[in-house]
Parts: C-alpha cells; structure tokens; sequence
C-alpha cells in the first residue's frame, strides 16, 4: 500500500489480541488545544493520516491543566477534524481513556462514572464507537470487577472494541487480569507503561514478561523522556526551552549524558536525529507494539516518521543498551 504523497505505508503490528493492527508510531493527542491549536492540530492528523498512520492516544483530562481549560479539549479537536471528512474515521485507531482526575468530582472508574464519561468522549469524539478505552489510572475506591463489568457492556453495545490499562503497578494489573480469567469479562488487552532509553527498569524488569506471555499490546508514553532525548535539553539552561522542561530536570545527570552521547554517536551513523534514534531504538524493543510521541509542527512530524523507516544494527543497539543500562 502507498500514500497519497507515494510513500510505502509502514507495516502494521498486531495490537495484542484486540484484533487491531496499528503501525509503529502513535500520535500523542495531548498537546492537541494546549501547545498547538485546531488549526495546526488539523494540519498535523492531515500529514500522519497521509503517511500511512492512523492511530491517536488521547484521554478526557486532556487538557485540563491549561488555564482556561475544562478537560475534553484533545477529544474535541480531534472530533472536529474527524466531522471534517467522515471518511478518515475507519482509517483511525481513536485511544481515549477514563479514570484521571479532571475536576475535583470528575475521576475513578466507577460503573456510574465510566458510564458518564463514554458518552461524553462519544460526543467530543463525533463517533460512535472507540477502538481502544484506557482506564487510565488506578482507581483503589472501586473493584476491578465492577470496571470491568461496564466495559464488557460498552464492547457488547459497540461503544468500544478493546480496553487498556495506564498508570497500574504490576500487582495492581495482575489483579485485574486474574480477575476477568475468574469471571470471564474482559480483559486489558492493551498496557500503556513509561518506557524509554532512560526509563528502562519498571518496564523491563515488572511488566515485559506479563505483557508477553499474556499476548499484551504494549504502547510507551513519555517515549522521548519529555523531550530530554531529543537532545534539546542538556543543561539547566536549556529548561526553558518549551513548556515541559520543567520535567526534563530529572534526567541531567551523568548517566542522562551518556544517553545522549550514545544517541549523537548513532545518529551521525543513519543522518537522524537523536530523537528519531532513541524512537527507532524503542519501535525495536522486544514486547513493544508502539512508541506514543508528540510533535507540535510538521517538521518535528516528519522526523518522528523517519524514525518508523530506520532499521539500526547491532551494534547500534548494544552502544544505546549499555550508555543507558538501568542502575
């Protein structure tokens, strides 16, 4: 298959046992109505659509903490362009989530809640249906049964065709897994942990094996490490730089240094980009089905395509593996 620009479309992985296949790169929809507007979100869904993908994450509490903002913004755009040419939407894997605190009343994954809450991303979103429904944090004041219980009745109704879990602990997705074997409801099919060439451990070493053995789709967020590894950020001096580098902080220590000299040493090998490495680096990576990234111009686009068209070496590989080998 090939795009409308003449471009072959990137192969599509199968997202665990959902029985949908996605390519290896998912747009991060959080910046959509807070660090873009409609109008260069419109622009950037075009180009992504355009180049053979198709699937956006999302979530209701997006974005909320924009001053002026309720919540909901991120769908809305992403709704209004959808409304622009209903056609796009069966080429679409819509990801939206549940659960997070949008106002002091708003969060949890209550039956009532989650009820609620579908029917209004359902609107924002101009569907009727969502292909992947995040509960996207943890919610210990109701029992995994009783989510689950109203997701199998949103899937049996069409509003949704697979669920995911964000922002679980390992014991706390156990949990709901054994769950839906004991009753038979269904189960999270997707997991979205933190994973990059910084943040390695928490992935690798209490979620990699499950999401394996289970046949578990697995898409990262924060996959360029709130934009350290784009090699942007290496000094205090260069927090300033954009609205999230107050959480880039973290990550300038030594070991954050020798990520980035590995990830200058590859890129000059392939012409990339550090950051387009560090997201060919994941896009490899046993048990990953897609990194989630965010771009807010068409350039900072088309980088993280090129990043999906990469193929590192070995070598390649083992220099990126031991610069950011977990301490």
């Amino acid at each position: 298959m090939t795009t409308e620009q003449g471009v072959v479309s990137p192969a599509k992985r199968p997202l665990g046992k959902t029985g949908i296949d996605i390519a290896p790169l998912v747009f991060g929809g959080n910046v959509f109505g807070w660090t873009v507007d409609q109008d260069m979100s419109f622009a950037l869904l075009d180009r992504f659509l355009d180049a053979g993908f198709g699937a956006v994450d999302t979530a209701d509490v997006y974005s909320a903490w924009v001053p002026g903002n309720v919540g909901g913004e991120s769908e809305t755009i992403l709704g209004n362009w959808l409304r622009a040419d209903p056609s796009r939407r069966s080429r679409m894997t819509i990801i939206t989530k549940v659960g997070a605190q949008v106002s002091p009343k708003k969060r949890g994954l209550s039956a009532n809640y989650v009820t609620a809450s579908v029917e209004e991303s359902l609107r924002r979103l101009q569907t009727d249906y969502i292909d992947v429904y995040f509960s996207h944090y943890y919610d210990p004041e109701t029992p995994p049964e009783e989510t689950l219980r109203v997701y199998e009745r949103l899937i049996q109704d069409g509003k949704v065709r697979a669920i995911g879990a964000s922002n679980h602990n390992a014991d706390q997705l156990h949990a709901a897994l054994a769950v839906s074997a004991a009753t038979g409801l269904p189960r999270y099919d997707v997991f979205q942990p933190e994973y990059n060439l910084y943040d390695r451990s928490g992935f690798e070493n209490k979620f990699r094996d499950l999401c394996l053995e289970e046949e578990i789709g697995v898409i990262t967020y924060y996959s360029l490490a709130s934009g350290f590894l784009s090699g942007k950020y290496r000094s205090m001096d260069d927090l300033g730089k954009s609205a999230r580098g107050g959480a880039v902080a973290k990550y300038l220590d030594a070991r954050g240094m020798r990520i980035l000299d590995a990830l200058d040493d590859v890129a000059k090998i392939h012409d990339a980009t550090p950051a387009e490495i560090a997201l060919a680096w994941l896009i490899g990576r046993k048990g990953v089905t897609a990194p989630i990234a965010s771009a807010t111009t068409l350039a900072q686009l088309e980088s993280l395509i090129r990043a999906t068209r990469l193929s590192l070496s070995g070598a390649d590989v083992s220099v990126l593996n031991s610069a950011s080998e977990p301490i």
